[in-house]
Order: C-alpha cells, then structure tokens, then sequence
C-alpha cells in the first residue's frame, strides 16, 4: 500500500496540522511516512499545502508531482491540484469557497459541506478534523485510534480537553463521505 495525499488551502484552515496528524497516525501503525509542508510568509491567510507519503514499505522521495488523493479547501487549490490527481484517483473538497466546480471523468469527486458541519458541531475548529474523517472514509489507510493518538501527541496538554469534539468531528467528516 502507497498513497500519496496532498491536502492544499488558505493558512489557518488546519491544512498543516492535518497532514501532520496524518502523518502521526500512520507513524502509531508502524507505517512509512513522509510530511513535507509548504507555505507562503503568511500563516494566516496565504496558501498553505502539505504531502503526506503513508506507505507500507520505504519511501525513496517526499516530493510529488502527481497525488493518488487531494483533499481541497479553497479555489485557488483546486485550479493548481486538480490537474495533479492520478487517473482513478480521489478528489475530496468543500464546495463552501469553491466557485468553479471540479469536473473530471477519470477520478472519483466527493463534495463534502465540512464547513456547515462546522456549525452543526458548533466549533468551527473542528473543520480539519470533518475532512479528515471525510479522507479516511473515503481512503482508510489510518484507523481512527490512530490518528486520535496523533491528535493527542500534536495536540498540547492544554488543549486535551478537545480531544472528544475533534473526534466527533472526525465521524461526522466521515458519516458526510457515507452519505454520498
């Protein structure tokens, strides 16, 4: 098994911290891994992406240019990685921000309404986390024990006590793939 995954969006939309949850989580199922973030001078704001590797045997580059799975925040984004996706590949993004939709025959396209469920959930923290569900039911390469392990070792201390609603968020991320 070797997924390549790019996760692209505005700085402050959680796209780091996503792969690098990911990442973690791969790394707690003695999986390969590589997490190779970029991003402008801007933190908040600006473009952000990240590739995450998750492979079963090593991985002999961090960098792609073609991405088996894109999970997709923001036009921008999806005007650069669209193009990107490998034929039979997937394409998961919120419509919320999203002006000209992806059209292509040769992957498979899952909208999911992260944002709204930012509103359902009440904390629109959660946001990375709904589409991180979203992912790993449509790409199950971590289980969801993992990746909380991740969540709770990128997470600081004082924010443990949010380890409950990021996972709720993470199922719900999930139930919104299942309901397609």
């Amino acid at each position: 098994m070797k997924e390549e995954i790019v996760i692209a969006g505005f700085g402050g939309q959680g796209v780091l911290s996503m792969g690098k949850i990911l990442a973690y989580a791969a790394l707690m199922e003695d999986l390969e891994v590589t997490w190779m973030p970029s991003y402008g001078p801007e933190q908040r704001g600006g473009t952000a992406n990240v590739t995450v590797i998750v492979s079963d045997d090593e991985i002999s580059s961090p960098i792609l240019d073609k991405f088996d799975t894109a999970v997709i925040l923001n036009q921008q984004s999806l005007d650069k990685f669209l193009p990107a996706i490998k034929p039979g590949g997937t394409l998961i993004y919120d419509p919320y921000g999203i002006h000209h939709k992806p059209e292509r025959d040769d992957i498979t396209i899952i909208p999911v309404n992260a944002m709204e469920a930012t509103f359902e959930i009440g904390n629109a923290k959660t946001y990375n986390m709904l589409l991180l569900g979203a992912l790993l039911k449509a790409r199950p390469i971590v289980s969801v024990d993992a990746v909380m392990r991740g969540l709770k070792k990128t997470l600081p201390s004082r924010h443990h006590h949010l380890l409950e609603v990021n996972e709720k968020a993470i199922h719900r991320g999930m139930d919104l793939v299942a309901g397609k």
